[in-house]
């Protein structure tokens, strides 16, 4: 082994802790330190004072929208015991300021009985809900509709849960 390689040990009881390094000591700051780091004003300030901007109505959660969902609930599907909303055949439901209201809709097939009837029926019953001028209804087959697009709610009625 090499007279370079090797290593004193010295065993010591304790070892006094080192200087703290302290910004300033040597130079003194051109202003005091609280000047210089105060808080800044916090930028959530502005934001958490405001109040929610109110709903205008026509968007979900809206009176007019709600209010239309609830129309929609009162329908049912004359061959199957659960209102047309929770059995996924109101693809989606559009309200403008003005109060015209568009809603899509399938149904189970093209071929369902009650194919000419319904959209009729939608139409009329979203019409008469206060606060809608003009109700229109778009009949679409696409995406087809199928038993996954129920509600929790009514898979339970129709025992499929």
């Amino acid at each position: 082994m090499n007279e370079q390689s090797k290593f004193e040990v010295e065993q010591v009881d304790s070892v006094s802790a080192p200087p703290k390094a302290r910004v300033g000591d040597e130079i003194a700051p051109a202003e005091p330190v609280r000047e210089t780091f105060e808080r800044k004003r916090d930028y959530l300030d502005g934001f958490l004072a405001q109040k929610p901007q109110p709903l205008s109505g026509g968007e979900p959660g809206g009176a007019l929208y709600e209010a239309i969902i609830d129309a929609l609930k009162e329908i049912y599907d004359p061959e199957i015991p659960v209102n047309i909303y929770d059995l996924g055949l109101i693809y989606g439901v559009e309200v403008t300021g003005d109060g015209h209201a568009s809603v899509t809709m399938t149904l189970t097939t093209p071929h369902c009985p009650v194919a000419e009837s319904m959209p009729a029926e939608v139409e009329l019953r979203v019409g008469s809900v206060p606060g809608v001028g003009h109700a229109e209804v778009s009949l679409v087959w696409d995406p087809p509709w199928d038993p996954q697009k129920m509600s929790d709610e009514a898979k339970l009625e129709l025992g499929m849960l």
